[in-house]
């Protein structure tokens, strides 16, 4: 059991600045017809409204400091379609303004949240970084992050967990983080969304004997004990947004490879038959995509393969988590375009397995439910974005994936 006593005073600033992010670059028009590179998505000219495709995740439970259980756990997701999103991205390149809204019903997710200040963008590097749950990123995907949110009280930050406040801490931050268009991607991009809410709370309880009976002590007062009781509500979402093809500038003939980005947030619990109260934690995956295209059959395959990094840790909980950081994600998949009915392609996947650092054995998971919904970008299909989303189907587990990725031709 993992236990911090240590409650102080911790600076915070809660729109860091972190240097280096650059301005922001997602959202304008349709790119005008022969302009070659020069179009709106990488150099906006006019606010625009995005509706984005991809998976979102909502998981809240309660710890107190004198246990190593997660308690009053509740999960939910859902992953949206490319007509039915529910994800939206305004960006208004005049005052450089994000709002960011996401309203997934099915996942008990509504948050909507504007990034105007200069200071909300913030960077990796510095006293200021993005908060503790955000995905890990390497320099060459240029991911920018904002952060706007508010606090109450004191609290210390251990390293690579979740803040530890005193009683009457109140915590919300959210952050949006996106690849800069023009990275790897000119006409579609992905990105995504975590939202940490904190509380903490002093509980004093009463203690009962055998029978039931408050127990009293010498002078016959009641005894009592206290704890903190410290309450987490975490959000996660990871989407893909750009300039869509028009329906009539997609090829009816002829293939096209795809390749690109992808990522992915997880929960992936197995313990819980034999534990209940077996913690369950945010993972990321990072990696890349290949997806095929025959436009003539209207057939797609999709490849990922990916890395599995280590999760944000509370202070109360034992810290056992069953998919070790580094493990090697792979999945593949099939899906049908479907221009008319779904505004892009729909599908599943056939084949997930995960890969132990160190081993040479893939581990097969168990298939309970999975989606695939995408559409293609640019000005002739040149690029495609997609979410996804995997559900595990063995008994007394909470095993589910949800992500988004991108390609180019």
């Amino acid at each position: 059991m993992r236990t911090i006593f240590l409650l102080g005073t911790a600076a915070f600033a809660l729109a860091a600045c972190g240097g280096g992010a650059g301005p922001e670059t997602a959202g304008s028009v349709a790119p005008p017809t022969g302009q070659g590179d020069v179009h709106s998505f990488v150099k906006p000219t006019v606010a625009k409204s995005y509706a984005a495709v991809g998976g979102v995740q909502h998981y809240e439970y309660q710890t107190r400091s004198d246990r190593d259980t997660q308690t009053a756990q509740l999960y939910a997701a859902d992953a949206s379609t490319v007509r039915n999103s529910g994800i939206t991205i305004n960006y208004d390149p005049r005052d450089a303004i994000f709002d960011v809204s996401i309203n997934r019903a099915p996942a008990t997710v509504a948050n909507s949240v504007r990034f105007q200040d200069p200071n909300h963008r913030t960077a990796f590097g510095g006293n200021n970084e993005p908060q503790v749950g955000v995905p890990p990123t390497a320099a060459e995907k240029q991911i920018q992050y904002l952060e706007a949110g508010s606090q109450t009280g004191d609290a210390v930050f251990p390293a690579g967990a979740y803040p530890v406040g005193t009683p009457g801490y109140k915590r919300t931050l959210n952050t949006f983080f996106y690849q800069k268009p023009g990275t790897t991607t000119r006409y579609v991009t992905y990105g995504g969304f975590v939202r940490n809410d904190f509380t903490t709370e002093r509980v004093t309880e009463t203690l009962y004997d055998a029978a039931g009976q408050p127990l009293v002590d010498a002078s016959g007062k009641t005894v009592t004990r206290q704890y903190l009781r410290n309450g987490y509500r975490l959000d996660r979402a990871v989407f893909a947004w750009g300039e869509q093809t028009t329906a009539s500038a997609i090829p009816r003939g002829g293939t096209g490879t795809y390749n690109g980005d992808m990522l992915a947030t997880m929960v992936y619990n197995d313990q819980l038959d034999a534990n209940a109260g077996s913690p369950t934690y945010f993972q990321w995956i990072t990696g890349t995509n290949q997806t095929v295209v025959d436009f003539g059959a209207q057939t797609v395959t999709t490849t990922l393969n990916g890395v599995v990094d280590g999760p944000a840790f509370d202070a109360f909980t034992t810290g056992a988590f069953s998919m070790a950081a580094g493990s090697q994600f792979s999945a593949k998949g099939t899906a049908t375009v479907d221009l008319s009915n779904v505004g892009g392609f729909v599908g599943r996947f056939t084949d997930v397995t995960f890969r132990a650092p160190g081993s040479t054995v893939d581990r097969a998971l168990t298939i309970g439910g999975s989606s695939i919904d995408g559409a293609f970008f640019g000005p002739a299909g040149e690029e495609i974005g997609a979410g996804f989303r995997i559900v595990g189907g063995t008994p007394d587990q909470r095993i589910d994936i949800l992500g988004a990725f991108t390609g180019k031709k």
